[in-house]
C-alpha cells in the first residue's frame, strides 16, 4: 500500500465519522442551539458533489468518504430542522445545488473540481457565522469540527501527493474554517465555565 492509498484510507475513515458527533449530539439533546441548518444542508450537497468528482476522476476514496458523509449531513439537516432550526435559515444550500449542477453539466470534471474546491467555504461560512452570532453554542459538536480539521489536513496531504489542486484547496479551506469554528466553540466553553463559577 502506497502513501496516497494510506492517506486515502485515513481520509475515508475520517469522512465516514466526522459528522457523527454532531448527529449524536442532536439526537441526545433534541435541541439545535448553535447548529447551522444551512451548513448541514450545504455540506450534504457538497459531499455528494465530491462523490461525483471522485467517480469522474477515478478516486474511489474520495467518492466513498464524501458520499457517506453526504448521507449523514442530510440526516443532520433534518434533525436540526426537527429540533428547532428553521427552513428560513437556508440561504446558501438552494443556491449551491444549482451552482454545482450547472458547473458540472457545462464544464465537466475540471469545472466541478474548481467549484467544489471553494464549496467548503459555502458550506462552513454559515456555521462560522452562527457560531459567531449566537450566544448559545450548547448543541454545536466540538468533535465534528475537530474531525473536520483532521479531514482538511489528511486530504491536503493526499492532494499534494496526487497533485490535485481542487482537493488541495478543499483541504486548506476546510482546515482554516473548521479551526475558526473550533476556536469559537472553545471560547463559548470558557465563558460557560466562568459563568458557572460566579
Amino acid at each position: 500500500m502506497n502513501i496516497p492509498s494510506i492517506l486515502g484510507a485515513v481520509g475515508t475513515l475520517v469522512g465516514l465519522v466526522r459528522a457523527m458527533p454532531q448527529l449524536v449530539r442532536l439526537l441526545r439533546a433534541r435541541e439545535a442551539f448553535g447548529v447551522s441548518v444551512d451548513t448541514a444542508g450545504t455540506s450534504s450537497i457538497v459531499s455528494f458533489g465530491w462523490a461525483a468528482y471522485g467517480i469522474l476522476t477515478r478516486q474511489p476514496y474520495v467518492s466513498f468518504a464524501t458520499g457517506s458523509s453526504g448521507v449523514v449531513f442530510a440526516i443532520i439537516t433534518f434533525a436540526a430542522l426537527r429540533f428547532g432550526r428553521s427552513v428560513r435559515e437556508f440561504r446558501i444550500a438552494p443556491v449551491w445545488i444549482m451552482v454545482l449542477l450547472l458547473v458540472g453539466l457545462l464544464t465537466g470534471k475540471t469545472g466541478l473540481g474548481i467549484a467544489l474546491s471553494i464549496s467548503v467555504l459555502a458550506a462552513n461560512i454559515p456555521q462560522l457565522w452562527i457560531a459567531y452570532k449566537e450566544g448559545n453554542l450548547a448543541d454545536l459538536s466540538l468533535g465534528t469540527w475537530i474531525l473536520s480539521i483532521i479531514d482538511g489536513m489528511v486530504w491536503g496531504a493526499y492532494s499534494l501527493l496526487q497533485q490535485d489542486i481542487s482537493i488541495m484547496a478543499y483541504g486548506f479551506f476546510q482546515l482554516t474554517t473548521s479551526g475558526l469554528i473550533v476556536a469559537l466553540k472553545l471560547a463559548y466553553r470558557v465563558r460557560q465555565s466562568r459563568e458557572s463559577i460566579k
